[in-house]
C-alpha cells in the first residue's frame, strides 16, 4: 500500500497496478512548505478528498493524532475523515510533544476507542488502524508496544501499526503477540521485502513516507549541484511526453 502525496502520484501508482493507496502526513505536509505534523485538520480534509476523487481504488487516510487531544475531538474529526469518503483511517499516540511523545497508556486506549465509536455512528464501513509512535520518538520499547497494541485491538481497532521498526525478529514478536490482528508494517527499509515480511505474519506493508523522500532526494542533489556547480549534468530523467502520457492529452 504506497503512499502518494498529491493527486499525480496517486494516479501514477493507481497506474501501477496497486490495489489500496495510503496519505502520508510527512509528504503532504512537505508539499505544502511545511514539516510534518504542521498542517492543520481542514487543510488534511481537503488533501483526502482531492486523493479519494482522483483514483477508483480505497485511499487510507493518515490522519495523524485526529488533530484533537481529547477523545472527544478525536470522535469528531473522525467522523469529518470518514465524510472524505476514505475507506480507513489511522489514529497514532503521539502527542506533539518531542519531550513527551506518547500519551498515556489509558489516554492513548481511550482516543482510539472514540475514533471506533465515531465511525460505528457513521455507518461507513471504514477500517481503523491504531499506531502507536514509540519507535518514531526515541522509545523503542517493545514490550510496551505489544502492550498498547494489544489494547488498541481491544478497544476496536481493525489493523495495528508500530512505524519505525527495523528489526525483523521483534516484528515477528510483535506480530505473534497481537494476532489474530492484523499488522501493518513499514516496508520502505533497504533489506525489507513482500516475501520476508508476509513470511513472519505481516498482513499490510505501507511505504509511509519512503517514496517522498527518493522524491525530494533526487530533487534535492539535482537542484544542489546546479546551484554549487552551474552544470546542468545531474539532469537525468523521464521525458515531458513520458509524464504527459500518464495523465491524458495536453489541452
Amino acid at each position: 500500500m504506497p503512499n502518494p502525496w498529491d493527486v499525480g502520484t496517486a494516479k501514477y501508482l493507481q497506474s501501477l497496478g496497486f490495489k489500496a493507496l495510503a496519505t502520508t502526513s510527512a509528504g503532504f505536509a512537505w508539499s505544502q512548505g511545511c514539516a510534518d505534523n504542521a498542517v492543520t485538520r481542514d487543510m488534511v480534509l481537503r488533501h483526502l478528498s482531492e486523493i479519494v476523487n482522483a483514483v477508483s481504488v480505497p485511499v487510507n487516510a493518515d490522519f495523524e493524532g485526529g488533530f484533537a487531544v481529547e477523545p472527544e475531538g478525536v470522535a469528531e474529526n473522525v467522523k469529518r475523515a470518514v465524510d472524505t469518503g476514505v475507506a480507513g483511517l489511522s489514529i497514532e499516540d503521539y502527542t506533539g510533544n518531542p519531550a513527551d511523545p506518547l500519551y498515556t497508556f489509558s489516554d492513548a486506549v481511550a482516543r482510539v476507542a472514540a475514533a471506533r465509536k465515531a465511525i460505528g455512528e457513521t455507518g461507513a464501513n471504514v477500517v481503523l488502524t491504531a499506531r502507536t509512535e514509540g519507535y518514531c520518538f526515541g522509545r523503542p520499547d517493545l514490550a510496551e508496544t505489544i502492550r498498547r497494541l494489544k489494547a488498541f485491538a481491544d478497544a476496536g481497532a481493525d489493523c495495528v501499526f508500530a512505524p519505525a521498526m527495523r528489526d525483523l525478529s521483534q516484528i515477528e514478536e510483535m506480530t505473534a503477540a497481537v494476532a489474530p490482528t492484523p499488522v501493518n508494517v513499514g516496508g520502505a527499509v533497504p533489506g525489507f521485502s513482500v516475501e520476508k515480511l508476509s513470511a513472519i505474519g505481516v498482513r499490510r506493508i505501507s511505504l509511509g513516507v519512503g517514496l517522498a523522500r527518493a522524491a525530494w532526494t533526487d530533487f534535492m542533489r539535482v537542484a544542489q549541484s546546479v546551484a554549487s556547480t552551474g552544470s546542468f549534468d545531474a539532469f537525468a530523467s523521464v521525458t515531458r511526453d513520458d509524464i504527459n502520457r500518464l495523465f491524458g492529452p495536453s489541452s
